[in-house]
């Protein structure tokens, strides 16, 4: 989502590094390019305006002009307000009481009544009980979509009943969430192609019927400043709790993520990066933060590995890594595991610019497509070779690597690109393989 502010933040960052050291004129003139880059980014004038402002302040202190290293003194400074810009520490819902509320309001289109079925398998996969109310009475086939979702994920559902009202259905509701012990209920409210005062009655009657400890907006992320004004209307209309952000694995230019916590100092909770039911992610400034200035999210990459790997199987890779016998046929099973995990697009932003990995070219990083294309063809190669060659790659001569490429439909230069990044991997999955251990232990 971040890729083109990312990619002009890293020039401005790249310039700064090259001078020993910085004067006024240096920060003023990385500032223009800093605001210039989140402008095109779509963050909110008045938003980017204060963030230029605050960073060259701290920009123009004794710490940076008189450091050693002033050009990373700069990126520590604009790294501290990102994280303060998206809004400090990581923040979830109120989920205290029984049942805990969810009144998830929005636009059509935002990806409402999908997010209402992701939180529901989210919490529903922590065991707790999950019932989700079908409160978008108007739109057609939504109470019949959110019951088919409720159906996927294995959770009970309130569907309107003939005639009533949407307060009424709230606190009918309310009631059997009660009777029926459920932990969390999730509401998905009624949407407007645009806000209107009917919109807003109604959902303030609903609220008024509920008293909802949570009243969260669910956002699409690719609609820019627009969304920034929905979320402003919501909240001077109804007192918003939280903002979800959907649709940030599309070519979103982040300018809402960035602009959304400033204009109603509200959190943003989670952040939807998919259309499967587990593509909703707990958002955390700092890594956001991080991923933007290409310091990427290993603690995230990590998490994301342990929902979908073997522990058995990690802990036996650990070893194999310490006794240094990682060889092919595990370097194949990481590829498979990786295609599994997440796609590459969200595997990409989650590690630092110019970590060595598989399908990575002479300029760094590769792209998801750059990815995929390695994952295939290292696929065909390693499945042409004998048992003992993916175990002992040093066997690899040149004849045998001519036979292999022959056999998978690739190139001897393929070949022996693989064989490098074999090497490569080895040594960032020894340091992956550590790091995951030293979480699972802090988890138990």
């Amino acid at each position: 989502m971040f890729e083109s502010l990312s990619s002009s933040l890293q020039r401005v960052f790249k310039k700064l590094r090259g001078y020993g050291k910085l004067s006024e004129g240096n920060i003023k003139d990385a500032m223009r390019e800093v605001r210039i880059a989140l402008l095109e980014a779509d963050v909110h004038y008045q938003v980017v305006k204060q963030f230029t402002t605050r960073v060259r302040e701290r920009c123009l202190g004794r710490e940076v002009l008189e450091s050693i290293t002033p050009g990373q003194q700069v990126i520590k400074h604009v790294h501290e307000e990102l994280v303060h810009l998206l809004g400090g520490a990581h923040s979830g819902p109120d989920l205290s009481g029984r049942p805990a509320l969810v009144m998830l309001l929005g636009l059509h289109g935002s990806g409402k009544t999908t997010t209402a079925a992701k939180l529901a398998a989210m919490w529903k996969k922590q065991e707790r009980n999950v019932l989700l109310v079908a409160a978008d009475i108007r739109r057609p086939a939504a109470v019949e979509q959110l019951s088919t979702l409720a159906a996927q994920v294995g959770t009970d559902i309130v569907v309107p009943a003939p005639n009533e009202t949407v307060p009424e259905l709230g606190t009918r509701a309310l009631a059997l969430a009660r009777e029926s012990a459920a932990d969390i209920t999730i509401v998905d409210t009624g949407g407007r192609f645009q806000i209107d005062n009917e919109l807003v009655a109604e959902l303030q009657a609903l609220q008024a019927a509920l008293h909802a400890r949570n009243v969260v907006l669910v956002a699409d992320a690719a609609t820019g400043q627009e969304a920034v004004n929905v979320a402003e209307a919501f909240h001077n209309a109804l007192g918003l709790t939280g903002l979800i952000l959907t649709k940030l694995d599309g070519d979103a230019r982040g300018g809402a993520a960035l602009s959304m916590h400033t204009v109603t100092h509200c959190p943003i909770l989670y952040v939807g990066v998919g259309e499967k039911p587990a593509d909703l992610e707990a958002f955390h400034p700092e890594r956001m933060a991080s991923r933007i200035l290409g310091m990427g999210d290993i603690v995230g990459l990590v998490e994301k590995a342990q929902e979908s790997v073997d522990l058995e199987q990690m802990a036996t890779l650990e070893k194999r890594l310490r006794a240094q016998t990682f060889d092919l046929q595990d370097f194949l099973g990481q590829l498979r595991q990786m295609k599994r995990m997440l796609p590459f697009e969200s595997l990409r932003e989650m590690l630092p610019t110019g970590m060595a990995m598989p399908g990575a070219g002479a300029a760094g990083m590769p792209t998801g497509d750059e990815m995929r294309g390695f994952a295939k063809r290292a696929e065909a190669i390693i499945c042409s070779m004998t048992r003992k060659e993916r175990r002992y790659p040093r066997l690899l001569n040149a004849s045998r690597r001519r036979r292999i490429a022959a056999g998978s439909g690739t190139k001897v230069s393929e070949v022996n690109e693989l064989v490098r990044r074999f090497g490569q991997a080895r040594k960032m999955m020894k340091r992956f393989g550590r790091l995951q251990k030293g979480l699972l232990k802090s988890n138990r």
